[in-house]
């Protein structure tokens, strides 16, 4: 038996403009020390009110719906125009000591839900949340070194995962950002080599990684971001590099011209399959 789906709600204690295109909320809620876990890269969804809710409108979960699909159901069967709207985030941090949970929202120019609500978000606000889980949990592969890859909305993960490593071990971070003032500290027991790429001078994190020298030995990566990006990043190392299928790890945050309120498409669907046999 896995562990059971986990739906609460989280209010916020504060919030900081990091970068220009950046907001850190702090949050806090009666079920956080119960589901915060001492590992990099944990993975929830925010449940966003709509427009004249204070607080979203969720369903309880079942005790025995562990990968959460009768809760998925009964979400569905919420009238739309008060169904709360599910964007997917990484835990940046969590202070047991102050029960405190901090997540970094990215204000992207497409003025979706999630960015006009980091934008606009104040000390005491509501949303839901679904999970973390460890259900979902995957360790990074063992080797030699790391290369870790994405945009902003990976950063915060990178920054975990970096946090985990330990003293000596070695890994490679190439950052995609709008400009220079989005660049932030990445901070690590390990030897690391970060590389920002900057979008305002003609820097991609494709080209970024395809140039990028590789150490000698057993390497691993972790690629997350931009779907398209992240699909050809994956087929590169695999294919021009000669990295291990299984030794890559990857994610499509979100999608060029699409949200996570639009159907799959055929390629998404085919890259869910692709995730779940590695």
């Amino acid at each position: 038996m896995g562990q059971a789906l986990t739906v609460s709600y989280v209010r916020v204690v504060g919030v900081e403009r990091i970068t220009p295109r950046t907001a850190r909320v702090t949050f806090t809620g009666e079920a956080l020390a119960g589901l915060m876990e001492d590992r990099p890269d944990q993975q929830m969804k925010l449940c966003f009110p709509r427009e004249g809710q204070g607080v979203p409108r969720l369903p309880e979960p079942e005790a025995d719906d562990t990968y959460g699909m009768r809760w998925y159901e009964a979400y569905l069967a919420i009238p739309e125009p008060e169904r709360p709207l599910l964007r997917s985030f990484t835990v940046r941090a969590y202070d047991r000591g102050r029960d405190v949970m901090t997540v970094d929202f990215v204000l992207h120019g497409d003025d979706g839900p999630a960015a006009r609500w980091g934008r606009d978000a104040r000390p005491g606000d509501v949303l839901g949340m679904v999970g973390p889980s460890s259900l979902y949990a995957r360790p990074l592969p063992a080797a030699d070194w790391l290369l870790l890859a994405g945009d902003e909305s990976a950063l915060p993960a990178i920054a975990t995962l970096l946090e985990s490593l330990p003293a000596g071990a070695r890994a490679l971070v190439r950052a995609e950002v709008a400009d220079a003032t989005e660049e932030r500290p990445l901070g690590s027991a390990g030897d690391v080599d970060v590389h920002w790429v900057h979008r305002d001078r003609g820097g991609s994190l494709v080209d970024a990684v395809r140039t990028a020298p590789l150490p000698a030995g057993t390497g691993a990566a972790w690629l997350a971001g931009e779907a398209g990006a992240v699909r050809t990043l994956r087929r590169h190392l695999v294919e021009e590099r000669g990295l291990p299928r299984a030794a890559v790890q990857f994610s499509g945050y979100w999608r060029r011209s699409l949200t996570q309120d639009d159907a799959p498409t055929e390629e998404d669907l085919a890259w869910a399959k692709e995730q779940a046999e590695e």
